[in-house]
């Protein structure tokens, strides 16, 4: 397999931030947040495979494969990084703290849960939706799901952009990969045994995962901080981007004053 596509921005020094997007995504959704850090942290966000400008996958892949070219990735391009998911990417960083805990110098989980294997319901719900991505084809299953990710008081345009940029992002190889490696991970036994500082963050209006899947992640990981934002749904991110980025950004400094970088 080829490497994933990654965009990059910000100074050559870090602090490091790798973004992790959601199963209907790519790096574009975090178009927010290279317009506000890009001058301050070093961004890398990539394109899963088998979405936007990443290659399919040759065969699907699963959730320990993605965390680990998360992994490589961070090895190759930077050593040690601040990783941000959100929703689907929030349930590979998880895996990849879990793997890879010296890779990471903090762990943040947006709009995230314990993977849909949690409930029988939520893992059938997950494989359905590849289904209906092959049988509707991109553009009608992007129009169907975007009002579903943001909260009721969604400007309509605002609703808008995010179908087509979904439509654009998506592909049925790479969705359904991510959509079965979904289906078959239930974190909730693992989490006690993440050790990085962590920071869980949801919408109030999120129906996707929305706050009690943030509450079980936020009480299972030791330590965790949880935040809740107001007024926004699944993605919080591009909905309450000033507020979402406060809160990380805070983190991330935080976190590097608290945890000293050890040089040769």
């Amino acid at each position: 397999m080829t490497d994933p596509h990654v965009s990059e921005a910000g100074p050559g020094t870090g602090p490091n931030l790798v973004l992790l997007h959601g199963i209907g995504g790519s790096a574009d959704t975090f178009a927010s947040q290279f317009a506000e850090w890009g001058d301050r942290l070093r961004l890398l966000a990539w394109d899963a495979p088998g979405y936007a400008r990443s290659a399919d996958p040759e065969w699907p892949l699963s959730l320990d494969d993605y965390a680990d070219l998360v992994a490589a990735l961070i090895r190759e391009r930077c050593g040690a990084a601040h990783v941000l998911g959100m929703s689907w990417g929030g349930v590979i960083a998880t895996r990849l703290a879990l793997r890879h805990p010296e890779l990471l110098r903090s762990l943040i989980l947006g709009a995230a849960s314990v993977g849909s294997g949690a409930t029988a319901a939520g893992a059938a719900a997950m494989r359905a939706r590849a289904t209906e991505l092959d049988s509707a084809g991109a553009t009608a299953f992007a129009a169907a799901r975007a009002p579903k990710l943001l909260s009721p008081q969604a400007d309509p345009s605002t609703v808008a952009a995010v179908a087509a940029a979904m439509a654009g992002a998506i592909r049925p190889a790479g969705y359904r990969s991510a959509a079965e490696s979904m289906a078959a991970t239930d974190h909730t036994a693992d989490l006690p045994r993440i050790e990085v500082p962590t920071l869980v963050l949801c919408g109030d209006r999120d129906t996707v995962t929305g706050p009690p899947a943030a509450q079980v992640l936020a009480g299972g990981i030791p330590g965790a901080v949880f935040v809740t934002l107001r007024g926004a749904g699944h993605l919080a991110n591009q909905e309450r981007p000033e507020a979402f980025g406060a809160w990380v950004e805070s983190f991330v400094h935080i976190t590097e004053r608290l945890r000293p970088r050890v040089t040769a």
